[in-house]
């Protein structure tokens, strides 16, 4: 290996490892908040850059008329003027993608509505109803709507793939496009802007307690299901902004975002879906990890990669009987 591979291998890695971190941190603040693992993110994450381009070809894509039926019960499930803020999100989220057909700052813009509006829809009809279920239960829920959502993304896309135009075009360096600078600036943005949100926001703060201990922040006035809701949202968020800069990049279909979303998870892990900065770290780890391994054996990067769970479950196995003991 000479340096010139060395430094592909570094900037490769160092993409998908921001990206996977991203996902690292809204699954691990979803759990905490909510206790669900969001297996469906991966899901969201892809509804973005589909949604956009069918936009772009000026036709409604099918992911709204999901958003509308799921924003639809929730304003059936909903009492007093909590009935409000579906109904006036559906209405304008339409309105929104009438206007955005053929015009693309509307239709970047739509997109990433479009799965925010999706995101804290699933978590209020399907979730929040079970909210004093066990984590195995919500984690059957969250299956069932990976399938779910995976299914219905075949429907509204088809098979193809798709690769939006780039934000920013050509290369900075050989291996890093500007693309890439883009999800690199967006990544420390992020990771800036949640520190900030959690540090010095009432919400944040708010966020945080319901997060550490549900009963206590109830007794405090916080309402952790909308804590739930507020989590869903970012999460749903930081998914739909990857994926509009990562699918320049790797393409875009209705399959590909359930492996983003399981290696964001193994991040996770690696965090003990807990520690935000431990996760970052992990799915760093797992970006560098994957880069490397697909060049020196490509046919079991896939494995390898999930061979990371390992010896952190060992880890967390064994600091658990710790605690217990």
């Amino acid at each position: 290996m000479d340096a010139t591979i060395l430094s592909f291998l570094l900037l490769d890695g160092l993409q998908n490892g921001v990206i996977y971190g991203l996902l690292a941190l809204s699954l691990v603040l979803v759990f905490a908040v909510t206790r669900v693992i969001l297996v469906p993110i991966g899901e969201l994450l892809m509804f973005a850059p589909l949604s956009l381009v069918w936009l772009l070809e000026g036709k409604l894509p099918g992911t709204l008329w999901l958003a509308l039926a799921l924003g639809g019960a929730w304003a059936l499930m909903a009492r007093g003027r909590g009935v409000l803020l579906p109904l006036a999100g559906g209405v304008g989220l339409f309105l929104l993608f009438l206007l955005a057909k053929g015009v693309p700052p509307l239709a970047y813009l739509a997109a990433v509505l479009l799965v925010v509006y999706l995101g804290v829809a699933t978590y209020r009809v399907f979730f929040q109803p079970m909210r004093g279920a066990t984590v195995l239960s919500l984690l059957i829920m969250a299956v069932g709507l990976h399938v779910a959502y995976q299914g219905l993304g075949l429907v509204f896309f088809g098979p193809e793939q798709f690769r939006p135009a780039p934000l920013l075009a050509g290369e900075v360096v050989v291996g890093l496009s500007w693309q890439g600078v883009l999800v690199l600036l967006f990544a420390a943005l992020s990771l800036m802007v949640l520190y900030l949100f959690f540090r010095f926001s009432l919400f944040g703060k708010a966020l945080l307690a319901a997060a550490e201990n549900r009963l206590g922040a109830r007794l405090l006035g916080i309402h952790p299901e909308e804590a739930g809701m507020v989590a869903f949202g970012i999460a749903s968020l930081l998914a739909a902004f990857s994926g509009l800069l990562l699918a320049p990049l790797i393409n875009a279909a209705y399959f590909m975002g359930f492996m983003l979303g399981l290696k964001g998870f193994v991040a996770a892990i690696l965090g003990g879906l807990a520690s935000y900065p431990v996760a970052f770290l992990g799915a760093l780890l797992v970006g560098f990890f994957e880069s490397f391994t697909s060049f020196y054996a490509s046919a079991y990067k896939e494995a390898l990669v999930f061979l990371l769970l390992v010896p952190a479950l060992f880890y967390q196995s064994l600091r658990a009987r710790a605690v217990e003991e």
